[in-house]
């Protein structure tokens, strides 16, 4: 009888939960095309791999977005996904105008963007009068790097902007000589600079504490499909603690390298620039940082993007499905 048990008890654990019908529940997930191979998305290649989607009774569908960041909320709108990945401002942008898009899970809390420039450029002030590719005025990434360059003394119009969506996209207008400085994520900013490129600063020096990345959905196809979102978030929660133990960093280093193609030297530099003091880029549990929400809307409202009187982060997040899963 205890043999059947534990025999049992072990079944329940690696065999998928499965909705009434005996079927696994497919999402569909919008996915930026140009990160879909960074450590952005690690998270999900992670519960790919060990089986947190099947475990859960979920089978998910990458859906790649073309057109850049602001698409993903516009096929969200549309139905074309369930579930989106997006930066923060557009989500605020897409609500404002009327979308039922709301966050309900933290992907990236504060990411860290280097500012890579030129060998030849030593420092801030040789920035004047050169092109800078930033990604659109709207992303948190072009805020915190607009700041970071303030903060050293170079404000617009002493430099030029290009207009570039994704690190992929802004390293090789770097390469090409066509950009004289990018904010970049990794691994391509280590990468850069192993090639003879400098790093002048990074994000987190403007901007310590923000929320970034979230998953979305629309809040009256969630309402119908509460449980499977329950689902998805307990298995992006595993994902994520297992990424931050540190007795799985050698599997998790290999998985970058996988990924990304960057070496393993590079792969575990950037796992110690997350986790080697934590800096708050990767959720313990996919979370959302609500304060970290907030202060996106604020430095959105310092850069003219919204105007006074500025929203309560509420109006864009749901936590109900982090609540419901015991993380939030």
């Amino acid at each position: 009888m205890g043999h059947r048990l534990t025999v049992l008890a072990v079944l329940l654990v690696v065999w998928p939960i499965q909705n009434a019908g005996g079927q696994t529940i497919k999402l569909r997930y919008g996915q930026i095309p140009s990160t879909i191979k960074t450590v952005s998305a690690l998270q999900f290649h992670l519960a790919q791999r060990k089986n947190f989607f099947s475990r859960e009774g979920i089978d998910l569908e990458m859906v790649p977005i073309e057109g850049g960041a602001a698409n993903m909320v516009v096929a969200l709108s549309k139905g074309v996904v369930d579930i989106t990945r997006t930066a923060t401002p557009y989500l605020i942008q897409d609500v404002l105008k009327g979308s039922d898009n709301v966050a309900i899970l933290g992907e990236t809390a504060t990411p860290i963007y280097s500012l890579i420039v030129k060998p030849e450029i030593k420092n801030f002030a040789a920035l004047k009068g050169k092109t800078v590719g930033l990604s659109l005025a709207v992303d948190t990434i072009s805020i915190s790097t607009r700041k970071l360059m303030a903060m050293n003394g170079i404000k617009e119009p002493e430099f030029k902007v290009k207009e570039l969506v994704g690190t992929p996209a802004r390293a090789d207008c770097l390469r090409k000589g066509e950009c004289d400085a990018v904010p970049l994520g990794q691994p391509e900013d280590f990468v850069l600079m192993k090639q003879g490129y400098h790093r002048l600063g990074v994000s987190t020096d403007a901007m310590a504490n923000f929320q970034f990345i979230v998953s979305a959905v629309r809040r009256s196809w969630a309402d119908k499909n509460k449980d499977a979102l329950v689902r998805y978030v307990r298995a992006l929660a595993s994902s994520f603690r297992y990424m931050r133990d540190p007795g799985n960093r050698d599997e998790v280093v290999r998985l970058v390298v996988e990924t990304t193609g960057s070496s393993e030297d590079i792969a575990r530099q950037t796992l110690s620039l997350y986790f080697d003091p934590d800096r708050g880029v990767v959720p313990k549990q996919g979370e959302i940082d609500v304060k970290g929400f907030a202060q996106v809307i604020q430095v959105m409202g310092e850069a003219g993007e919204l105007q006074a009187p500025l929203p309560l982060p509420e109006r864009f997040i749901d936590l109900q499905y982090l609540k419901a899963a015991g993380i939030q």
